[in-house]
């Protein structure tokens, strides 16, 4: 169970819902794993709707996604400014009466970074009007701290670019980043590829992680996003059994005290001694 502004949330997976194969294996993929709360994308949405008779396509997607009865956490996915990101959550707010917005202000083309300049001054405009911002960040403390400043109750920091796979390719500032915010709700949000790349941000202590292509782009994505939820599932239980920190030096796994000692005579061959108490 994860508190996410003051609601409790059973599952830690939090699961994109774009590029899928179809709206039936995306609709699997949210079953099996699990998750409590899905992100939609309103700008992609609404840049594919179509009319199909009386049926508005990009309604019948929305339809979809609540009748799963997952939380629906609405992003600014493709916004490169304050302005356009300001715009999109206030109409996704219209359209899916919630307060929560995941933000995203992109700031570099080929590696998808927020513009973290961009990203706290969008969060300060719409936590004074009354968003629930979850800010799309980076590692970096300084930024960290400015967006808690400007009203943000969690973060969400990257472990690598959106969509790259590579996992946590900066293990050591993703556990100052946890040791600097002790109390503050951090979710991993991009770059995850492996299930086992979830459980290890999960061993760090986040509190939850994000995903959307490791599923989506998977050759089963329902079968992933079941692994998935179960492999966050035991990285937050590894983080709370507390796991041995790393030793420069090896220590033997079997206790010597107690074990048995030969007496040999001298005359005899090694192979032939006799154990004694």
């Amino acid at each position: 169970m994860v508190s996410l502004y003051g609601t409790e949330i059973a599952s830690r997976l939090l699961l994109g819902t774009a590029r899928y194969p179809s709206p039936a294996i995306l609709e699997e993929a949210v079953r099996r794993s699990g998750t409590g709360i899905v992100t939609v994308s309103l700008r992609r949405e609404m840049a594919g709707v179509k009319k199909d008779g009386d049926r508005n396509r990009g309604g019948a997607f929305f339809e979809m996604i609540r009748a799963l009865g997952v939380r629906v956490l609405p992003n600014t996915a493709g916004c490169h400014s304050v302005q356009e990101a300001v715009l999109t959550a206030k109409m996704a707010r219209e359209v899916f009466s919630t307060d929560w917005i995941k933000l995203e202000v992109i700031g570099h083309h080929d590696s998808l970074q927020p513009d973290v300049f961009a990203l706290v001054e969008a969060a300060r405009i719409l936590v004074s009007e009354g968003f629930k911002v979850f800010p799309y960040t980076t590692e970096d403390l300084v930024v960290g701290e400015k967006l808690l400043a400007a009203g943000c109750k969690v973060l969400m920091p990257w472990c690598a670019p959106i969509g790259s796979a590579m996992g946590p390719v900066n293990p050591a500032a993703l556990r100052a980043y946890r040791a600097a915010f002790p109390e503050v709700p951090l979710i991993v949000d991009a770059g995850i590829g492996r299930p086992s790349h979830a459980t290890a941000v999960m061993e760090l202590g986040y509190d939850a992680v994000l995903l959307n292509t490791a599923v989506s782009g998977a050759g089963d994505p329902a079968a992933m996003a079941e692994a998935f939820g179960q492999a966050i599932a035991a990285g937050r239980m590894a983080y709370l059994a507390d796991p041995l920190s790393p030793r420069d030096m090896a220590v033997p796994s079997t206790p010597v005290i107690g074990k048995a000692v030969f007496d040999l005579p001298p005359d005899l061959p090694a192979s032939t001694g006799r154990a004694v108490a």
